[in-house]
């Protein structure tokens, strides 16, 4: 279910090519930096791959740039995050703005949810 190996190649390509907002976050979150928990990026669950995974909470972080907006998209992401969901994940959806803009809400929406 985690890490799928043929997905191993896309999992480092993506964390290679990290957004800026991803980047930002994942400078809280590497090293046990947010209150002593482990955050993994770029990590395969069934045929997805989150941005941000915490195994002790099954906490999801996913970080959603403009083009979550369009395409079909909010529909697909709707979607995921419901089958996420079932799994018995728990997913948090935040935008590259709010990340980029208000760091610090989005850390203690994090912390509340880790809590």
């Amino acid at each position: 279910m985690l890490n799928d190996p043929p997905q191993k190649s896309r999992r480092r390509l993506l964390r290679r090519k990290l957004t800026a907002a991803e980047r930002t976050l994942w400078g809280k979150l590497r090293g046990y930096r947010l209150a002593g928990h482990r955050f993994h990026r770029q990590t395969s669950i069934e045929n997805y791959v989150v941005d941000f995974y915490c195994a002790e909470k099954k906490l999801i972080l996913e970080i959603d740039g403009s083009v979550h907006l369009f395409y079909g998209k909010p529909e697909s992401d709707r979607t995921r995050q419901q089958h996420l969901e079932k799994l018995g994940f728990r997913v948090l959806r935040f935008t590259n703005e709010e990340v980029k803009n208000s760091i610090e809400i989005v850390l203690s929406k994090i912390l509340a949810e880790l809590d």
